[in-house]
């Protein structure tokens, strides 16, 4: 049956252009992938009618691959399926596979396909408090693959969902929310969607929306993130997860994963508390893959506090060099002060000069200044291939007396005293921790992009200020700011 409707997809995909797709977010999913998806549902015995969503339907290789699943089970002999699709290029395609599906199946097979908007014509009833239906239909399974595209923060999808958005939001976490929102009570999700939601402030309000309405039972990772969707060029890391709606945490969660999406026959699998997975009170989601990063998990959580818990933040450099060309110096010069890159970070050290180009500026802007105390400073960029997320340079104000004033380029983030300077022992001790590979391990299971978020580093667990100070003092006296030297000390508290 699957066969089939993708070999008319494709004709679909070969005919229309892609910046006519990319309007709609289109991104059509592979066959092994889709039947892998409706795999991951459970059919529980003795009903005989089900209740199926597929929003964003696009040519209905999700509902032809639950639909391909449900004929393993005699004792079901219905399907109410409902699909939502407003693009008006691939709706002729969809009821010409919906029918194929009907003809073919075994199964009485009842489908719907509404063309409005699947948010905006709903939003009354997610906001019931402001009118609508307080009691929408709801489904037995919800299945999808929903829009990859960013929308404005005033867009009506995003005004229609204020529960879940913040800034300007993407439509793929909008859809998964009004997915579970369409649920029954223990009803079951299954999504294909980027992993980008599982951390940081930005997916801070879906998270807590989520994953208080519904629980995570299965995640599965893709080793290559260029080879989920066939013929499509997605660089977003793309994960799939099935969501049950429930209040109640299960004790454990399924996570496997495959190299890309043909090689579901080869798939590694493991079982981790879901305490570890779905943990603290931003309900960050940490994708691990073996026992090992399960247990970097474990080890980090010991610890109950977080930077600004202890009276540090870890800030984004302040000045953006591009926009102010106009202050930008080679040469030092009266009233310049020195502007740090990634590049004055050299083996655990801030060195300056280096002579580069535009390493001073000269600017009464009180923004793009800072005091010229003790710092962390830490790369916000790195390159997906170098061995370390988590790169850092002391920087010690002693150091350049010369300055009242320095500045800080946004491609670094610097970590600061909140109520002063901090200690050079505290700099020390911070640099211990994040030049460690406990906490560059905990990052990359945190955060799979390259960039160092300071959100993220902000809500990491680290241990009270005596002890990272502690931790200084030995690596002062030992002078080896390599990364086993810093692993050796972080032993000895977190071991």
């Amino acid at each position: 049956m699957l066969e089939k409707i993708i070999e008319l997809t494709n004709l679909y995909i070969e005919n229309m252009p892609k910046k006519e797709r990319k309007k709609y977010g289109q991104f059509f999913t592979s066959m092994e992938t889709a039947r892998f998806m409706a795999s991951l549902y459970e059919c529980p015995a003795g009903k005989s009618c089900i209740k199926v969503l597929d929003a964003g339907a696009g040519s209905g290789i999700l509902s032809c691959a639950f639909i391909e699943w449900v004929e393993q089970f005699d004792y079901i002999s219905e399907i109410d399926l409902v699909c939502y699709e407003n693009d008006e290029n691939v709706l002729e395609i969809l009821k010409e596979n919906l029918e194929y599906c009907k003809e073919k199946s075994t199964k009485r097979i009842k489908y719907d396909i509404k063309t409005e908007n699947y948010i905006t014509s709903q939003y009354l009833d997610f906001n019931s408090m402001i009118g609508g239906n307080t009691t929408p239909p709801k489904f037995d399974y919800v299945i999808g693959n929903p829009p990859y595209m960013k929308i404005s923060k005033n867009a009506p999808e995003a005004t229609a969902m204020p529960e879940v958005c913040y800034g300007a939001p993407n439509m793929y976490f909008i859809f998964a929310a009004m997915g579970l929102f369409n649920l029954k009570d223990n009803g079951e999700m299954v999504y294909i969607i980027p992993r980008s939601w599982t951390s940081g402030a930005y997916f801070k309000r879906f998270r807590q929306y989520f994953l208080t309405q519904g629980k995570l039972e299965h995640i599965h990772l893709f080793v290559s993130r260029s080879k989920v969707f066939d013929k499509e060029d997605v660089l977003q890391e793309t994960i799939i997860i099935k969501v049950r709606k429930t209040n109640k945490n299960p004790e454990k969660v399924k996570i496997t994963s495959s190299k890309s999406n043909k090689d579901f026959d080869e798939i590694t699998s493991l079982t981790v508390p879901y305490s570890v997975v779905v943990s603290g009170e931003d309900y960050y989601v940490y994708l691990v893959t073996n026992n090992e990063e399960v247990d970097v998990l474990e080890r980090l959580h010991r610890f109950n506090c977080t930077l600004p818990d202890i009276g540090v933040k870890m800030k984004t450099g302040l000045t953006v060099d591009f926009r102010n060309r106009d202050i930008l110096r080679d040469d030092e010069e009266d009233g310049a002060i020195p502007l740090f890159y990634s590049q004055h970070i050299k083996r655990g050290t801030v060195e300056f000069p280096i002579q580069k180009e535009h390493e001073y500026v000269v600017t009464d802007q009180r923004g793009l200044m800072q005091d010229n105390k003790n710092y962390l400073f830490v790369k916000r960029f790195t390159a997906k291939e170098e061995p370390r997320r988590l790169q850092c340079g002391i920087y010690l104000a002693k150091n350049y007396p010369q300055y009242e004033k320095i500045s800080t380029q946004n491609k670094i983030n610097f970590i600061d005293g909140l109520l002063g300077e901090m200690s050079e022992c505290l700099v020390y001790g911070l640099y211990v921790l994040f030049n460690s590979t406990l906490y560059d391990e905990y990052y990359r299971i945190l955060n799979g992009s390259t960039q160092v978020n300071s959100t993220e580093v902000n809500s990491m667990p680290v241990p009270d200020i005596e002890i990272i100070q502690e931790m200084g003092r030995k690596l002062m006296k030992t002078k080896d700011l390599s990364e086993s030297s810093c692993d050796l000390i972080l032993e000895g508290y977190c071991g």
